[in-house]
């Protein structure tokens, strides 16, 4: 039987969505400032990460298979800063729209041993102008020509709205390509026709109007999504909890979270979108796609920032935990 590695490789995933250039500045902290009562932030080091749909298109590349990104920066620094790092792991970036008076979303952030002091946001998150929505979508279908898979990274940035989600997710549809939503706003209906939509549990107790203490009241809340929208499945990130996969047929599945210390949060939904769509790229069945996806997850919370999750790291990974 054919390894992980070798069923993911080469496998063609299309991620669409707002990418993020993740600016990190470390230092370290001696005294309180005699301006404001705020720390005083030595720097000593500084670095630079993809984030957003572009860490999505970083996992997928580090399970071995083939992202083709599509999405808008701007002309700046940021903008090609993030080119270059995605170029750097074979991300391909010949889809991507440069929008001249639109600023590449940058987050700053600020830490002293390990700790976030501050973040600072530079972005703008009005919806792009009608023709760059226009190339975004015509680059997206045509992507998806040969396609396995399709990630949707929404995080709210202006690039995704009707004009783009709905003629794409169709032409995937169409194409019989599974798609994958990892979901921003409240209303899901923007996310139809889809395979499977990751929301976390807050995002889906807010999309449906339901209040969730506990994995019952997480089912109820997936299966009237299924019942309301196109969608094939729902799988609910929950933190501790771990996850619970909702299909139109059969019961749930609950997957329990990996015994693993958390460290950071940050790109934690990506690697579980970026994985999941590599896995259905390959062809694995859903409920085993949501258990690797929830396995990259536990890796990807024990380190700093975003971070991509190789598929020698899953593969041992999940070795260790079965023989534990």
């Amino acid at each position: 039987m054919a390894s992980l590695s070798e069923r993911l490789a080469g496998r063609r995933v299309v991620v669409l969505g707002d990418v993020i250039l993740d600016r990190y500045l470390h230092g370290s902290v001696d005294r309180i400032s005699p301006e404001a009562p705020v720390p005083v932030v030595r720097l000593r080091q500084q670095e630079i990460r993809a984030g957003g749909a572009a860490n999505v298109a970083l996992n997928i590349a580090a399970l071995g298979a083939e992202p083709h990104l599509v999405t808008l920066v701007g002309d700046d620094e940021a903008g090609r800063a993030l080119s270059a790092l995605l170029a750097a792991k074979r991300v391909d970036t010949s889809t991507m729209v440069v929008d001249p008076d639109r600023p590449t979303t940058v987050k700053t952030r600020v830490l002293a041993r390990h700790q976030q002091v501050v973040r600072i946001d530079d972005e703008d998150d009005s919806p792009i102008e009608d023709r760059f929505a226009e190339q975004v979508c015509a680059n997206a279908v045509r992507a998806l020509e040969g396609a396995e898979a399709l990630v949707i990274s929404d995080y709210a940035k202006g690039l995704l709205d009707d004009r783009v989600l709905i003629p794409v997710l169709r032409a995937a549809q169409r194409a019989g390509v599974p798609s994958v939503v990892d979901p921003k706003r409240a209303n899901f209906s923007v996310y139809q026709p889809a395979t499977v939509i990751t929301p976390n549990q807050g995002e889906i107790a807010r999309a449906t109007a339901h209040e969730i203490h506990g994995e019952s009241d997480v089912t109820a809340a997936a299966r009237l999504l299924l019942s309301r929208l196109a969608l094939d499945a729902v799988l609910v990130t929950r933190g501790e909890a771990g996850m619970l996969l909702v299909q139109r047929v059969g019961e749930p599945v609950s997957i329990q979270a990996e015994a693993r210390e958390v460290f950071d949060v940050t790109g934690a939904g990506d690697t579980v979108a970026a994985t999941l769509a590599a896995m259905l790229a390959a062809r694995i069945p859903l409920a085993d796609a949501a258990r690797w996806a929830n396995a990259a997850a536990a890796i990807s919370v024990g380190r700093l920032g975003t971070a991509a999750v190789s598929v020698l790291e899953l593969e041992r990974f999940v070795a260790a935990q079965a023989g534990s």
